[in-house]
């Protein structure tokens, strides 16, 4: 078994480019912001609404990295290299039949996608016009998701990494061009922002599919659609995607629970948006934890070395604690002055206070639930995970909206959020990391 030291330098072999790439994910719909806020402010609030479509979608099929993680994993620690990498390319597939489609109905239903969020014709048409473009490069996303899934069941994070931050790099250099025009390229204005964004998107999907055939290649597994592969793939898929449902879902419900509660006044809603965005960018620190455990777990379960994903498990579970510990303390300590950096408005800095101070004081939980969802997803117990997210999803939505009915403030909301759903999801999967129908061992085995 290996020693404290040695599962440390695992866990940060793979949790550290991880976590820089996911900082990286963001930053590409900022550097279009940054080139696009120099147009005008509807174009700005045109890439905001098209944005929000763009991530939703993409967000939805995370199961695509998440699902094609945790089972190459396990034929790579069963020894089954070649196996790994022919379900890699089932993924690979899979991304493909969902992505035309969604392409396609992207494409014709842009406008009416816009016109939903109700913003108004002078948004309208430039957010319209983004999306249209920008929904060409759904399938290349997708295709990052699961070649990215496949690395990191290789126990592979830098490669994604190097892909992340050269793809950002060409991104903001092709929307300066196509935006602007230079020489004999003329000014597209918006389109030439959505259109170098997928130009840049294709060329990352490229590097990382061809990074993944030539180890098919090399391991002489079949570039080939397998019929049963890709429907297997798809069904693992299904509980992962309810369980990022049920996510989303709970962000929404907090989202309407702060609507109501601030019974039309701006500072609250303006609060919260900023204390989530916050939030969420803490959270790429935890979820590089949560990536390195299921690469981890759905290895060791391959190999069939239960001793080894329990010490791995409770290891992470301490690396958990400590970043949520450090990163609640950071935020607790920098919420009287971080409000100045985001808004000149001194009710919304000085709302923002208490609001973060609940979030900080969550950090710890969340640390605790990044890392046991991982170690979830890297053995392949996504059906658990669906369950567990509809549960506390259920509960979770009808106490804080009566909150905010019954005059519940911001921070109080917050309470409800950090206590019930956070506090939900831990309860859940402590109870199922304690027991034993999880850990189950073998190549193809799931619980």
């Amino acid at each position: 078994m290996s020693t404290r030291r040695e599962l440390d330098r695992e866990i940060a072999r793979l949790a550290v480019p991880a976590f820089l790439a996911l900082v990286a994910e963001p930053l590409f719909l900022l550097g279009d912001a940054a080139v696009v806020g120099h147009l005008g402010t509807p174009e700005l609030a045109g890439l905001g609404v098209a944005g929000t479509v763009l991530t939703t979608l993409v967000g939805l099929c995370v199961f695509l990295a998440y699902g094609t993680t945790a089972g190459v994993a396990r034929n790579l620690g069963a020894g089954r290299r070649d196996d790994a990498l022919a379900q890699g390319v089932d993924g690979l597939w899979l991304a493909v039949l969902i992505g035309v489609p969604v392409t396609a109905a992207g494409v014709v239903l842009a406008g009416p996608l816009v016109r939903l969020f109700g913003a108004g014709a002078a948004i309208d048409d430039p957010a319209t016009t983004y999306l249209r473009i920008a929904m060409l490069g759904i399938t290349p996303l997708l295709l990052l998701l699961a070649a990215t899934g496949v690395l990191r069941g290789l126990q592979d994070t830098r490669t994604p990494l190097v892909v992340a931050v050269a793809g950002n790099a060409a991104n903001l250099a092709l929307n300066v061009l196509l935006v602007f025009g230079a020489g004999p390229l003329p000014r597209l204005g918006i389109a030439g922002s959505a259109l170098g964004s997928v130009l840049a998107q294709v060329a990352m999907a490229l590097a990382l599919v061809l990074v993944v055939v030539r180890a098919a290649r090399a391991e002489g597994a079949s570039l080939r659609p397998d019929r049963a592969g890709v429907r297997a793939a798809a069904r693992a898929g299904v509980p992962l995607l309810v369980r990022t449902l049920t996510l989303r879902a709970s962000i929404l419900v907090t989202q309407v629970a702060v609507v109501v509660a601030a019974a039309g006044a701006a500072v609250p809603i303006a609060t919260h948006q900023l204390a989530m965005a916050l939030w969420g960018f803490l959270a790429f620190a935890l979820d590089a934890i949560a990536i390195a455990a299921q690469a981890i777990t759905g290895r060791h379960l391959g190999a069939g070395d239960v001793g080894q994903v329990r010490a791995a498990t409770d290891r992470m579970l301490r690396w958990g604690v400590a970043s949520g510990a450090v990163t609640g303390l950071a935020l607790a300590l920098a919420s009287p002055w971080i409000g100045a950096l985001f808004s000149p408005d001194p009710d919304v800095r000085s709302a923002l206070v208490p609001v973060l101070i609940v979030a900080a004081l969550a950090q710890p939980v969340a640390g605790v639930v990044f890392v046991l969802d991982g170690v979830l997803i890297g053995a392949g117990d996504g059906r658990y995970l669906a369950r567990a997210g509809v549960l506390v999803l259920g509960g979770y939505a009808p106490l804080v909206l009566v909150a905010s009915a019954l005059g519940a403030t911001l921070p109080w909301v917050w309470v409800v959020f950090g206590a019930v759903f956070m506090g939900g999801r831990l309860l859940t999967l402590v109870r199922r990391a304690r027991g034993e129908a999880w850990v189950v061992t073998g190549a193809g085995a799931t619980p």
